[in-house]
């Protein structure tokens, strides 16, 4: 689904400033993948779903998504197919249109038609939809999503960018500014949505169980590299104590990321 060949990322090149986020990465997604990426701060993750979603451009290498070559394509192009949810329960939705407007937009991926197409039958799905959700939002289709807290809104964005049907999802640590309750429910729609639609998935997460816990496959990244690649019966076995305990043995240090060992 997803290939990466020979992607490096360096800003500021040709100067003294020039730093390499990215290092001759190479890497495979494959169809239905649920993947967790793990890391400390600067490790590339943030930069890796940039280049995947189009917000940057690889300084070398080629991205394609199924048989297409889209390293030059935009990211409002690669956005008809790729979905990407961010830390900020704020960026999901737009907070002075009300609740039915934003899924609408969503729903048609765009504002063309807006108001002509938001029609009762529409209304009788969206509140269908929002019932899997267990907020009460259903009853609240009229309201201004500003209106919402930070885990509906979350749990929000997450529905809509299912219901716009993208075949890849982009998890950026969606659940990081939320508090353990709503982490929770939002890791267990999160789950319930990748299977019921069979979605392919990267999802950063600064929590070393939940990276654990979900999903097939686990990747570790270090300074712009892959460094631990752990899937089926293998990510199985994984425990927090024997990932921190490979990633010093092949980094040759302390794994020293406080908000990833506290989580």
């Amino acid at each position: 689904m997803i290939q990466l060949s020979n992607i490096s990322k360096i800003f500021n090149g040709g100067t003294h400033n020039a730093k390499t986020v990215i290092k001759g990465l190479n890497l495979n997604i494959e169809k239905n993948d649920f993947v967790t990426i793990i890391g400390s701060n600067g490790a590339g993750k943030t930069t890796l779903f940039n280049l995947i979603s189009g917000n940057m451009f690889p300084t070398n290498g080629t991205v394609s998504v199924g048989d297409k070559d889209v390293t030059d394509d935009a990211e409002y192009k690669r956005a008809k197919y790729i979905g990407r949810i961010f830390q900020d329960p704020l960026l999901g939705t737009a907070s002075t249109m009300t609740l039915e407007d934003n899924m609408m937009i969503t729903y048609k991926k765009g504002f063309k038609w807006l108001k002509i197409s938001l029609n009762r039958k529409k209304r009788s799905f969206f509140k269908k939809e929002l019932l899997q959700l267990n907020m009460g939002l259903e009853n609240r289709l009229k309201e201004n999503v500003s209106l919402l807290s930070g885990g509906q809104r979350q749990a929000l964005t997450l529905l809509m960018t299912v219901l716009s049907k993208p075949e890849i999802i982009l998890l950026d640590e969606h659940t990081a500014a939320l508090d353990p309750r709503n982490a929770s429910i939002v890791m267990d729609l999160t789950a319930k949505f990748i299977e019921q639609h069979s979605l392919t998935t990267m999802m950063i997460t600064h929590n070393m169980q939940h990276a654990i816990d979900y999903g097939n496959r686990l990747l570790m990244m270090d300074g712009g590299e892959v460094i631990i690649d752990v899937k089926g019966e293998k990510k199985k076995q994984l425990t927090v104590e024997k990932l921190i305990a490979m990633f010093n043995d092949i980094r040759k240090k302390d794994f020293e990321n406080d908000e990833v060992l506290l989580a």
